[in-house]
């Protein structure tokens, strides 16, 4: 039987896992489509009158659902995710939501019913770095992130004033627009940094304030780079484990979202809708 899902959020992500899902009708059935500005959804080849959801509050008079899939931004989850959390399983595409404390707290109290996925994205080695995080022998986790400015969403604080400058400077090299704890990067990059949040989750022991973020803009690239950087604990002769990844991900310029992943978050929703794995938080 496919699975039922209800899609919240349509911008360029949301249009290509619901094109991509009807592509699959042997795994999915869209039972409703919500998004902030409605045209969107509604002018757009191949939705039906019928999925078309213009209050998010009213999603539980659509019927059971199996899978809730967010791919807006972290707003919504802050006022809607325990609900949607408590009516059916939750896929997070908007990690970054879960820097805050509190709202992680709620989604987890609401997971005891419920899976929440959160999507490993553009996070290579998610899987490793999970393992080791659950074992707790994760000693550090960077994260280094390199975009065009034109691609960066920034909401406030320094790093948006350090790409404001940068941009009006004319600036052609790189620019470091914050080095730090993932927590607060992902308040004020909420759109930009959701392999960061997805990082936080994966080194479970290090979580949002251990795992370091750096956010570099970069006017050259035509690509979003993402490096990762782990080490394990040391042993008892001082050796320690270490690996270093890059991955250029092609992106035009204002690109939000890298070419790839796409169908990265596609492969996790499906991966989402078969194997169902109870309550809690699943990295997948």
């Amino acid at each position: 039987m496919p699975c039922r899902v209800g899609l919240v959020g349509f911008g360029s992500l949301g249009q290509y896992l619901f094109t991509s899902m009807v592509g699959a009708p042997e795994l999915f059935t869209v039972c409703w489509i919500y998004n902030r500005s409605i045209d969107k959804v509604i002018s757009f080849p191949g939705v039906a009158a019928a999925q078309v959801l213009t209050d998010l509050s009213a999603f539980p008079s659509r019927g059971e659902v199996d899978l809730i899939v967010e791919v807006c931004h972290p707003a919504v989850t802050r006022e809607f995710g325990a609900a949607l959390l408590r009516f059916a399983n939750l896929f997070l595409g908007s990690p970054t939501a879960l820097a805050d404390a509190a709202l992680e707290g709620a989604l987890r109290e609401a997971a005891a019913a419920h899976s929440l996925f959160v999507p490993s994205g553009a996070l290579w080695g998610a899987g490793d770095i999970a393992k080791m995080g659950a074992a707790g022998t994760l000693s550090s986790l960077r994260i280094t992130m390199k975009k065009h400015p034109s691609s960066l969403l920034l909401e406030g604080g320094q790093p948006k004033e350090r790409l404001e400058a940068a941009v009006a400077a004319g600036v052609q090299g790189e620019t470091v627009l914050y080095d730090g704890p993932v927590r607060e990067l992902a308040r004020v990059a909420p759109n930009n940094v959701n392999t960061m949040a997805a990082a936080a989750i994966a080194g479970a022991n290090l979580g949002f304030d251990g795992v370091q973020a750096c956010l570099i803009s970069d006017p050259s690239l035509q690509a979003h780079i993402v490096v990762v950087e782990a080490e394990g604990r040391p042993g008892a002769d001082g050796q320690r484990f270490s690996c270093r990844t890059e991955r250029v991900n092609p992106a035009a310029p204002g690109a939000v979202t890298g070419s790839a992943t796409y169908a990265s978050f596609f492969s996790s929703l499906k991966l989402a809708a078969k194997a169902l794995k109870g309550p809690g938080f699943h990295l997948i």
